[in-house]
């Protein structure tokens, strides 16, 4: 099985502010069970702190479900709440998963952190530009409306004067 960017891009979540991908879609990738993978994590405990792998509380379990779209427990469901892995976690995995298709599976997912980190920073300098642009611009339309209301203002006290030409009675 090849493994396709756009495939894992789909499987990585925001949860608790960190970029994270669960258990039984790295297990799909690495093409092991997800319970062998994470029996070997728990045989390696000490290697995965808090903030490489977490499991899911119970709302947000439930909020994931409903993005993901897994059936009812008792149809085929999920029946534990999975455990999430950052980053750090992911790359700790390659250590524990001693075989050359996690090392492989891995490499690209790295690449995937990668280029999304590359990403939120470009987008956040776009951001800052245009945020720059918006307080430019309003500047420029102050300055404009203060002219124009300057303008207007002179033209109300200048003294009228007489018409010139043929008048009616």
């Amino acid at each position: 099985m090849k493994v396709q960017i756009s495939d894992i891009q789909d499987m990585i979540y925001v949860i608790r502010g960190q970029k994270v991908m669960l258990d039984s879609d790295l297990a799909k990738l690495y093409e092991v069970e997800t319970r062998a993978m994470n029996r070997q994590v728990r045989r390696n405990i000490e290697r995965f702190p808090e903030d490489f792998m977490f499991k899911l509380n119970q709302d947000e379990f439930d909020s994931l479900m409903c993005q993901i779209g897994t059936s009812k427990t008792g149809r085929g469901g999920r029946t534990k709440k999975p455990l999430v892995f950052s980053e750090l976690g992911i790359a700790m995995l390659s250590s524990v998963l001693k075989s050359d298709r996690a090392a492989q599976v891995n490499i690209s997912i790295m690449r995937i952190f990668v280029k999304l980190r590359s990403y939120y920073a470009l987008e956040e300098r776009v951001d800052r530009k245009v945020n720059q642009l918006e307080r430019d611009t309003a500047q420029v339309f102050k300055v404009v409306f203060e002219r124009l209301d300057n303008l207007e203002s002179l033209e109300l006290n200048k003294p009228k004067r007489k018409k010139i030409g043929l008048k009616s009675d």
